[in-house]
Parts: structure tokens; C-alpha cells; sequence
């Protein structure tokens, strides 16, 4: 059995509207799966379905062995956590470090855990230098690490991120990069759902499609981002250096950039027999 396990699940909201219809998704631990789409595809209704944020109207939902059925939010948050998309939905509290030690705290956890935990989140996060801050003195973009590092804090066996990149900045972007690596190093499973392509391809080893309410693929990112039916009908475009490689009519299977300079030096060569681009 895999540790997340959707079994073909749906869910409607009260009114009749079916957001997720039928999803089957199996995640083992340790792994980083990205989920994308277009709104509407079923991608944020599908991730709070992990979390019990919603609980599924059809079919099942499996954390480590045990249905989300009959266990509250808080109970699935401390194995499954959370990072909303907008920090404002998220942040509560008057100062960034209450903010941080606030789940690890209501988790009951020693004073010695508790500083362990929030002092590594707060570091890895860069927001150490913030902890006195009110966190709506900072901008949206550096708030969002505030609530990134509150679910750090709590140690969770899987991690959710929610549009990570909306709002942030290449320095931004570099940071939460070096968090998923470091998190990933230390076995956590991380799972995004994100409208960032280049994000999605530096940094996920699987991606799973979603369009009107299903999964339509699930594969690596190479598979995904050079499969054109499958991005024409999840109305998806490929991350750009993989748009070039296409436009010059290279081999394709390019996603990143260090392939296509590759790619691209080779091409070169071969075309002006060996002289160096």
C-alpha cells in the first residue's frame, strides 16, 4: 500500500458541483509529485482531499494506512501539512515566531522539541531574522515563507505547497528550490500544486495532469512536458527552454536548462563540424 492513496474519489461540494470526479492517485513516502492543471481542473479540491480540508464524497482517501474518514483536520495535519496559497488565509498570530511554535506548541511537544524545530524552520526558511516581526509588516512574498516554515516546524511527514511561486521573485524562487531539496534530503514527501512550469520541472521528479476533474497523466517530467496532446487538452504550455529546444527542432525530451545548453552546444558543433558556439 502507498503511503497517500486516493481510490478513485470524488467530491461534490453542497450545492451539487462536482469538483474531483473519479481520481485515482498513489504516493509512496519520500517522493515529490507535482500536480497541475488549469483552474478549475480539480487540482486544489484533490490536495485538500489529503489534508481532510474536505472529506470525499465518493471513494476513499488513504494517509499511512488509515481512511481520512472518521479523523479530524487536526489529526491528518500532523502527519499531512498544509501551505495555502494565500499566507493571509494561514497566519493568526502577532509575531512570526508565535506564528512558527504555535503547531509544534498545540502538538503538546517538549520545550527543548519545540525550539529544535522552530529554530530549523526558521533558519531553513531564511525567516530567523523576522521572528519578532509582526508578519503583516512584511510583504505577501516573505510572508508566504512565514507559513512555509510554520508547517516546517511541525515536523510533518508530508508537505503540501500551494502555488508556491505566485508572488515570488528569481531570489524567492531560488530559496523555496534549496527548501525542497533539503526537506526531500531529509525523506519528506513533497507535493505541490503549481502553475509554474520551469518550477515544476527543476525541481519535482513526477507530475501528474489534471483536466475537468480527472487525471489525465501521470508520468516524469520529460513524459509530461513533451507529450502535446495531453498539454493541448490540460491547456498547459512546456517550461520555455523546452519550447526552444522545440522551436529548433532539437531531440525531444528537454526540460531544464542545463540540458538544452547542452542540447543546444552539441547541435552547434555538429552543424559547423566542431568549431566551438
Amino acid at each position: 500500500m502507498a503511503y497517500i492513496e486516493l481510490n478513485n474519489v470524488s467530491f461534490a461540494y453542497p450545492g451539487g458541483f462536482l469538483a474531483v470526479d473519479g481520481v485515482s492517485i498513489a504516493i509512496e513516502r519520500g517522493e515529490n509529485v507535482a500536480i497541475v492543471g488549469q483552474n478549475g481542473a480539480g487540482k486544489t479540491t484533490t490536495v485538500k482531499l489529503m489534508n481532510a480540508l474536505h472529506y470525499p464524497t465518493g471513494g476513499d482517501v488513504v494517509i499511512d494506512g488509515m481512511s481520512t474518514k472518521g479523523r479530524t483536520t487536526a489529526q491528518v495535519s500532523r502527519t499531512v501539512g498544509y501551505v495555502f496559497q494565500n499566507p493571509d488565509d494561514q497566519i493568526f498570530h502577532s509575531t512570526v515566531l508565535a506564528e512558527v511554535e504555535f503547531g509544534p506548541r498545540m502538538m503538546k511537544l517538549p520545550d527543548e522539541k519545540v525550539k529544535e524545530l522552530v529554530d530549523y524552520a526558521l533558519k531553513i526558511t531564511g525567516m530567523k531574522r523576522f521572528r519578532e516581526e509582526n508578519p503583516y509588516n512584511l510583504p505577501l512574498s516573505v510572508r508566504k515563507f512565514v507559513t512555509i516554515a510554520a508547517i516546517i516546524a511541525m515536523d510533518c511527514d508530508v508537505m503540501i505547497f500551494d502555488e508556491p511561486t505566485a508572488g515570488q521573485d528569481y531570489a524567492g524562487n531560488r530559496r523555496l528550490s534549496r527548501i525542497l531539496r533539503e526537506l526531500g534530503e531529509k525523506g519528506k514527501t513533497l507535493i505541490t500544486i503549481s502553475h509554474d512550469m520551469v518550477f515544476v520541472a527543476d525541481n519535482f521528479s513526477r507530475v501528474i495532469v489534471m483536466s475537468n476533474k480527472k487525471v489525465i497523466m501521470d508520468g516524469t517530467p520529460k513524459e509530461v512536458f513533451w507529450n502535446m496532446p495531453i498539454l493541448e487538452e490540460a491547456m498547459l504550455k512546456q517550461p520555455y527552454v523546452s519550447r526552444v529546444c522545440n522551436a529548433l527542432g532539437l531531440s525531444g525530451d528537454v526540460t531544464q536548462m542545463d540540458e538544452a545548453v547542452e542540447r543546444i552546444t552539441a547541435a552547434w558543433n555538429k552543424s559547423t563540424g566542431g568549431e566551438k558556439a
